[in-house]
């Protein structure tokens, strides 16, 4: 049986991750296509840590709530969670913005289909057909169709979404870690995304239901611009240099990590090491892996 992680990486996110966890205990029996779910704190400087670890209490399949060592960023929490999820065997990751704009709903036709089995990455598009934008306004609408339209002049593939919050990756796809040597700033997924088209890997947008409702973006419009213009001239000017794998600040980072809670079926299953085998003393804490 696959084993699938959700990675949900959380920074200011208290009122939102309750709504977040609600719509995976909605799944009810469906749950179960996943092996586990991992809440990952990032710094946060609300109440996010107590409500994500009271949430994941009303979920039917093992979850835990942990905190970096340090704030890596939403890149970093990246890396720390693909580590992990290579280190203890998942075949796959889904990972799911914990400020309950994605819906985890909008992915599970997919997988019952079985079609992420036959790509590298399946990728949320806030702007595909079929898309559900709810109080998204007009203005970002249009700068992000500009966007997508530029990057796909500059990349020579259609890209219906620069990074959006719900994606699943293939950890088979992800084992020679190249996700390492990428800035851990909030470029990280159009890295991923260019990555994904340098590499010809197999790759397909899918509609997404969007909401902003009180959610607050990390993205500053003009500074995202300036470095969405950067990215894109140094993959024109020198792609291969741009995925060379060279040893940088980013991939030296060890992305450790501190449980905080786990749920109860956390415990019965064992904790932070083995989703499958019970144990007697759940673990408490991990040192995270080692780049």
């Amino acid at each position: 049986m696959e084993k699938i992680l959700i990675f949900i990486p959380m920074y200011n996110c208290g009122p939102q991750i309750p709504r977040t966890i609600e719509k995976i205990a909605a799944l009810g029996e469906k749950q179960k296509l996943f092996s586990r779910v991992l809440i990952m704190d990032n710094g946060s400087r609300d109440d996010g840590l107590a409500a994500a670890s009271e949430a994941i209490k009303t979920l039917d399949i093992p979850a835990m709530v942990v905190e970096n060592h340090d704030n890596y960023g939403l890149g970093g929490s990246h890396k720390t969670a693909f580590n992990y999820a290579l280190e203890q065997g998942y075949d796959y990751v889904a990972v799911l913005h914990g400020d309950d704009q994605g819906d985890i709903r909008d992915l599970v036709p997919l997988l019952e289909e079985g079609r992420h089995r036959r790509l590298d990455s399946l990728l949320g598009a806030r702007f595909a057909k079929g898309s559900r934008p709810v109080n998204y306004s007009a203005f970002r609408i249009f700068g992000n169709h500009v966007f997508n339209i530029f990057m796909s002049l500059v990349s020579g593939r259609r890209v219906l979404d620069l990074g959006a919050g719900l994606n699943i990756y293939s950890c088979e796809y992800l084992k020679n870690r190249f996700y390492l040597y990428f800035p851990n700033d909030l470029s990280y997924n159009v890295f991923l995304l260019l990555y994904g088209i340098y590499s010809k890997s197999r790759f397909e947008f899918f509609p997404l239901t969007w909401r902003e409702e009180d959610q607050v973006s990390n993205a500053k419009l003009f500074k995202q611009s300036r470095t969405m213009l950067k990215l894109a001239g140094q993959y024109i000017a020198a792609k291969d240099r741009l995925f060379s794998g060279t040893p940088n600040q980013w991939s030296e980072i060890d992305y450790g990590f501190d449980v905080i809670a786990e749920n109860e079926a956390a415990r019965l299953a064992g904790g932070v090491g083995n989703n499958e085998a019970p144990q007697t003393e759940p673990a408490q804490s991990s040192e995270g892996v080692t780049a």
